[in-house]
């Protein structure tokens, strides 16, 4: 399994899908940096020579920002809308759509899943019981 900045990629996939596993490229993106490579996108990833695994290492290390610092970076984002006090930080907050969805149905994916609000009938009273001598 051939180990591209940290991340196992898939052998049996061609590199063009496999590179999609790593956070942050697309398959535009993936498609963008084997052309730059110079690898054919039909290659199974198996089948990379070592001399390939670094090339794409060193383009995606150069070139793009991916993984732990995308994700670093967006997380920044969001923490300085929720500290700027904006729209979208305060749906952050919440864990609500952010960018304008409806959510009196759907948007279970951000809200989770659904928690019945409501009355709940009391248990009626026990029948009283038989009197005892």
């Amino acid at each position: 399994m051939p180990r591209i900045i940290g991340i196992d990629i898939p052998k049996d996939k061609r590199i063009e899908i496999a590179l999609t596993y790593i956070y942050g490229i697309s398959r535009s993106l993936s498609n963008r940096i084997l052309k730059t490579t110079g690898i054919n996108p039909d290659t199974r990833a198996k089948d990379l020579t070592e001399e390939e695994v670094s090339r794409l290492t060193n383009v995606i290390q150069k070139d793009y920002k991916v993984e732990g610092d995308l994700r670093r970076e967006i997380a920044q984002h969001i923490k300085r809308l929720i500290d700027i006090g904006s729209w979208r930080g305060l749906r952050h907050k919440k864990g609500l759509p952010v960018r304008g969805q409806r959510t009196r149905t759907n948007a279970r994916t951000r809200k989770g899943p659904r928690r019945t609000v409501g009355a709940i009938k009391a248990k009626e009273k026990a029948a009283p019981a038989a009197e005892s001598k």
